[in-house]
């Protein structure tokens, strides 16, 4: 039979770039690749022992349908959460939770954007999302991210020359890939821009919780007195990702109709997952869990830093991060960065090509990305001396 498929979908080709990043089931390569959290920073004996404990004494509550908008007692402790945390949430907002972030990006893009609406993003950014809004016939406009984040001057340029853009997608803490925070400077006129030209801001913040260095810099969202801003968060890396609760802070017009798109989704998230992070922070300290992740993190930033410029030297190009889980690395001009990426799967060493978080994948770039959370310590040293190995090929 000849199947036909969508034309969202038909236009949603594989890449040779993708074709690489299989290489990463091969559990005999260092996974250089990867974005999960560290294993060691899994509370997995606390999320044991809740989970006994609500299926042992509520298990109709865990097992049952529930609300398309959340666990009521969850929602009102991330609402209070967000207040203390981020200093985010105004009359107007509310919460939604979603079966994790990347379906915020989803319900958003379903819910503000026809077939043929521009989204604007950081260049480069997130492939999850950018391929969420592509699934949606959306076209994408790229704004260059800098070492202090998305240049503004160039986003203003972008929205002069787009009527039809509906929102800007910014990580803009430790973004993925490039590891960039946006200066405070820079939040409050991308704000500002989005204000005169009627856009709205999709804020995604997976990895604000994972600084290592530096001073907190406050949310676009706590900037947002006009109901501009939707604001998605994650558990996924304070907790865990397999639990798949996450998000979103918004105005509660926006929130309506992305609770009709969730009902067309999934219905809701799961109940038990959703009680699970409930309990988890009305017994815990969730602040010196944090505490603790973020000295995980630190030390396998630094070894991995620490590593890059022993064994690659000048060979790369790289602005160390305060926080996240990335490094963005640029190769010489004269290395092809994609042959350089196959020699290091040659090596059993996996790391992500740079195209492959651009607005056409098929562009050159010199970049490559490395995560520092998912290897061991020691897949950290052997895999970032393999690429040095790689390296001293193009020396010669």
């Amino acid at each position: 039979m000849d199947y036909i498929f969508s034309n969202k979908i038909s236009s949603l080709q594989p890449s040779a770039i993708r074709e690489i990043l299989k290489a990463t089931s091969d559990p005999s390569i260092i996974p250089l690749a990867a974005g999960n959290p560290a294993p060691d920073a899994f509370p997995v004996d606390e999320v044991r022992e809740i989970a006994g404990e609500i299926l042992a004494k509520k298990p109709i509550d865990a097992l049952q349908y529930g609300v398309s908008e959340g666990y009521q007692p969850l929602r009102d402790t991330i609402l209070k959460w967000m207040k203390s945390h981020e200093n985010i949430g105004r009359d107007f907002d509310n919460v939604i939770i979603m079966s994790g972030a990347t379906q915020v990006m989803d319900l958003v893009t379903k819910v503000l954007c026809n077939e043929g609406d521009t989204v604007i993003c950081e260049e480069p950014s997130f492939i999850g999302s950018l391929n969420c809004f592509r699934s949606y016939g959306c076209k994408l406009r790229g704004v260059p991210v800098e070492s202090d984040g998305m240049d503004v001057d160039a986003l203003e340029e972008v929205l002069k020359s787009t009527p039809n853009s509906k929102f800007i997608y910014t990580i803009p803490n430790f973004q993925n890939p490039s590891g960039a925070t946006m200066s405070l400077e820079k939040r409050k006129r991308l704000y500002s821009l989005a204000k005169q030209y009627g856009v709205i801001i999709l804020e995604d913040n997976p990895y604000g919780d994972l600084r290592v260095a530096g001073e907190k810099i406050p949310t676009i969202k706590s900037m947002d007195d006009e109901g501009i801003v939707i604001y998605a968060g994650s558990f996924s890396k304070i907790l865990a990702p397999g639990l798949r609760v996450a998000y979103c802070v918004a105005h509660q017009n926006i929130l309506a109709k992305m609770t009709v798109g969730k009902q067309a989704a999934d219905v809701h998230t799961p109940c038990l997952n959703q009680m699970i992070v409930y309990e988890w922070f009305k017994k815990y300290d969730v602040d010196a869990h944090i505490a603790k992740i973020q000295a995980i993190y630190k030390k396998k930033l630094d070894l991995m830093c620490d590593c890059i410029d022993r064994e690659l030297g000048s060979f790369v190009e790289y602005v160390r991060p305060k926080g996240g889980l990335f490094i963005w690395c640029k190769l010489p001009d004269n290395v092809n960065m994609l042959d350089f990426v196959k020699r290091a799967v040659e090596k059993k060493v996996a790391v992500v090509p740079g195209n492959a978080f651009l607005m056409d994948d098929t562009d050159s770039t010199q970049y490559i990305r490395l995560n520092f959370s998912t290897p061991s310590d020691e897949g950290i040293i052997n895999g970032v001396k393999a690429l040095g190995e790689v390296a001293k090929e193009y020396i010669k």
